[in-house]
């Protein structure tokens, strides 16, 4: 066998109150479809703030990585992304808080991307695509799918990738914007064939049509409805990212913000009108006509450094089992159940209890571990 040298990772937490005024590079803010509120993801948590700023309220205090909220139509819930089970999931959550429900269980990422109707979340996986669809099969074209905020099987809902999605206020018609191939969504002043574009989706329930919209060189992205025949998209025609409005019926497009030295992001609209968008660490609120206005947005919170820690180990591991094809090895290390490959370097943490695991084994299969740990005061065999 391999001499191996076991990888392991290990979290420092320290507690401290969050200083107020450190509060910058929210993510992924969206306000409320009633305009009251606003969500945003900040160093691995949700929260939301009213749109004339304040005191933010944490919506989710897991230790995992929290980020892309999405609001549902009436404002009553939330879906977000979160890889507190792995891989990153679906969940769904009270805007208020409380324990969030798992939509998803697929063992690779996904991420919200719209709700269709209060019941039912739109979200991108790489899974599989259809049989008759004709764009070359890559992890770079992920699928919609929708899943029901009760839980259930997904079912797709494009297996083109539709990225962005914006329904119209009758849900017969959605905005997106495309993606025609690989390039970073970060990177700023690119101008090829594969740049994103907006495009229009109508005759949800039947056979959909598709209609290109924007036909800039560069990047066109972020669409959402501003009218029933117009929408605000994001674009660098001018420059640097910038809100820009157009017509659905075509048109020059008229630039809504002009920001010089940093991209907008992360657009959305209230049915009141009001523009959302982050700018520079920031948030920032818009009613067309007037200026953009920087939400305060106080964060107040227990410290987690997140941080991880990667220490080599060369001793200390006990209880070591090979796996029957010998590719893999499974030991017990400061109480936990680790595995790792004989071939690669890569080790995974199987068990983080605070009680202790002995007497690993590889399942007869190869594909699960069974072991004893000492859980609410007794022995008992377990699996995983």
């Amino acid at each position: 066998m391999k001499k191996q040298l076991f990888g392991v990772a290990a979290l420092v937490l320290s507690f401290n109150v969050y200083a107020a005024d450190d509060a910058a590079w929210m993510r992924y803010p969206v306000i409320a479809p009633d305009g009251s509120q606003i969500a945003f993801s900040f160093k691995g948590d949700i929260y939301t703030v009213p749109v004339t700023g304040g005191r933010a309220q944490q919506i989710t205090t897991n230790p995992a990585h929290d980020t892309k909220p999405v609001w549902s139509p009436d404002g009553k819930q939330l879906a977000f992304a979160s890889d507190r089970m792995g891989s990153m999931d679906i969940y769904v959550v009270d805007k208020d808080g409380g324990i969030p429900t798992r939509l998803t269980t697929h063992s690779g990422n996904e991420t919200p991307i719209a709700f269709k109707d209060n019941g039912h979340v739109l979200f991108q996986a790489n899974i599989l695509p259809s049989t008759d669809d004709m764009q070359f099969a890559s992890g770079q074209f992920p699928q919609v799918y929708e899943v029901s905020t009760k839980g259930g099987r997904p079912i797709m809902f494009s297996s083109m990738p539709m990225e962005d999605i914006n329904f119209s206020a009758d849900g017969k018609s959605l905005l997106y914007h495309d993606k025609k191939g690989y390039e970073d969504p970060w990177r700023k002043h690119h101008t090829s064939s594969i740049t994103r574009d907006v495009w229009i989706c109508n005759n949800l329930d039947g056979k959909r049509t598709y209609k290109k919209l924007s036909s800039f060189n560069g990047e066109d992205r972020n669409p959402v409805w501003a009218s029933a025949d117009s929408y605000y998209y994001l674009s660098e025609q001018k420059g640097s990212f910038n809100v820009f409005k157009a017509n659905l019926n075509g048109g020059a497009p008229v630039q809504v913000t002009k920001h010089e030295k940093h991209p907008v992001r992360f657009l959305s609209r209230a049915n009141n009108g009001l523009l959302c968008y982050g700018y520079d660490g920031g948030i920032y609120t818009l009613k067309e006509g007037g200026q953009p206005q920087q939400v305060n947005i106080k964060v107040v919170t227990d410290k987690i450094d997140r941080d991880i820690i990667r220490q080599v180990k060369n001793s200390g591991a006990t209880q070591i089992a090979l796996s029957g094809e010998g590719k893999e090895v499974a030991f017990i290390l400061r109480g936990d159940v680790y595995v790792t490959s004989t071939e690669y370097k890569t080790t995974r943490q199987i068990t983080n209890t605070p009680e202790q695991e002995r007497n690993v084994d590889f399942a007869p299969d190869g594909r699960s571990l069974v072991y004893a740990s000492e859980r609410d005061g007794l022995w008992q065999i377990y699996q995983t």
